[in-house]
């Protein structure tokens, strides 16, 4: 399959966990692989891949998923609905030449990547075991759960670009729809990545307990092992 990407490491023994990041408007495969590095490192075992959007930004060399000349709340669901056949055929590329499943993998997005990440999990069963979405938001809010998939909101306080509010919304949304998420807020941070952030996402994909293993223990109900560890 064609698309721009960098593979940021790529393990000597067969992949355990896949994770795919998924950059911001403008920015480019190679520059979110420095993001990429720190998952690299705490998960050396894991087929890391960053991600470039199918369409150019500008002049230079960002590239972008969909377009934000324009964009409104009316017209950014159609946008992303356009791109989506892509976005998911990306993601099942990589996790066949993985040889990784859903479960063991994570799609890490900032901004846009957030929302094409998000929206992924609306568009398409069983796409991943875990969604990291740093500053990013859903078109609209999801009306049912993701199953066993697991939401990571991380987001600045201080976003002037895609306010706090829509993370806050969302975990709301979340939470009465029944999906498994954490929500954690960064704060005097605008719209970036700080080492607080990348922190906290680290340890969400090490130690987070997704919901339905408590419930299994509880109820003695047998599920697969956690991908991340």
């Amino acid at each position: 399959m064609k698309h721009e990407h960098f593979v940021v490491q790529s393990p000597a023994t067969p992949a355990e966990q896949l994770i795919l990041l998924f950059h911001g408007v403008g920015d480019n495969p190679v520059a979110m692989g420095e993001i990429g590095s720190y998952f690299a490192k705490d998960f050396p075992q894991a087929l890391v891949v960053s991600i470039g959007g199918p369409f150019a930004f500008g002049q230079g060399n960002g590239r972008q998923w969909f377009s934000v000349q324009g964009v409104t709340e009316a017209n950014r669901a159609e946008r992303i609905a356009e791109v989506m056949p892509t976005f998911v055929e990306t993601v099942r590329y990589w996790q066949q030449q993985s040889g990784v499943g859903y479960a063991g993998t994570a799609l890490v997005g900032f901004s846009q990547g957030s929302i094409m990440a998000l929206e992924g999990l609306k568009a398409e069963p069983k796409l991943a075991g875990r969604v990291v979405a740093f500053s990013g938001r859903f078109a609209h809010l999801p009306e049912t759960g993701f199953g066993e998939s697991v939401v990571h909101l991380i987001h600045g306080e201080d976003d002037a670009v895609i306010a706090v509010e829509h993370a806050r919304a969302a975990a709301a949304r979340l939470q009465a729809v029944g999906c498994d998420f954490t929500l954690d807020v960064e704060q005097g941070v605008g719209h970036a990545i700080n080492q607080g952030m990348m922190n906290l996402a680290l340890e969400r994909l090490h130690y987070y307990v997704p919901q339905r293993y408590w419930e299994e223990a509880m109820f003695g109900k047998r599920g697969d092992l956690i991908a991340f560890k």
